[in-house]
């Protein structure tokens, strides 16, 4: 009987990097060695949808809100997040590997951290409605990574950089030069979205 011969593809890491804002995600997916990665993606993944009113500042719609509809409005909200994000992901990461490439874990970046209280005491402070919109498209990028069996790697944004020198190994300035060159090598838009995306998708493809 003859053997049947079985190629097996060898696919090269790569990581996603994540930095959310009121109803959509900056992406940037890096591939290749901790030491020098390359930029496979870099766009913008929608976390709510544009046909549903309030959906991109859904706490500052609900305090409008009677507090029983508020309540259904943000769980609604937050289920659809979640399914953007699991569907935004899952794109990137399948055109990831047509590539050549396997993601293998998600970093994304938090604010402080800070705890908030039950929803109508949320409701009742402007600035914890703010607090309150970043978290649900953090958690909904999360989750949505823990559904594609991605690891995640979170990394509070103001000690993004310590995290970097220490995790990757290199010294601020020359972390800083080797992120501007990352730019250079896919054009422009390279803001600070792009550039804090990437140093987070690096950390992920490291951890």
């Amino acid at each position: 009987m003859a053997k049947t011969m079985t190629k097996t593809l060898t696919l090269i890491p790569a990581a996603l990097g994540c930095r959310a804002h009121s109803g959509w995600a900056a992406l940037v997916a890096l591939g290749g060695t901790a030491q020098s990665p390359v930029i496979l993606e870099r766009l913008r993944i929608e976390l709510a949808d544009p046909g549903v009113a309030g959906s991109k500042q859904p706490y500052h719609a609900a305090a409008e809100m009677d507090f029983k509809y508020a309540e259904k409005f943000i769980g609604r909200s937050i289920n659809e997040a979640r399914q953007l994000a699991r569907q935004g992901l899952r794109a990137v990461a399948g055109r990831v590997r047509e590539k050549g490439y396997e993601v293998v874990g998600c970093g994304i970046l938090l604010a402080s951290g800070r705890e908030l209280p039950a929803l109508a005491a949320t409701l009742a402070s402007h600035a914890l409605i703010h607090t309150a919109e970043g978290e649900l498209f953090r958690e909904a990028l999360a989750h949505a990574s823990e559904q594609c069996h991605l690891p995640v790697t979170k990394v509070r944004e103001r000690e993004l950089f310590d995290h970097a020198v220490a995790g990757l190994r290199v010294p601020l300035g020359e972390l800083q030069r080797r992120i501007a060159e990352l730019g250079q090598t896919i054009g422009p838009p390279w803001r600070q979205d792009e550039k804090f995306a990437s140093l987070a998708a690096w950390l992920a493809l490291v951890a």
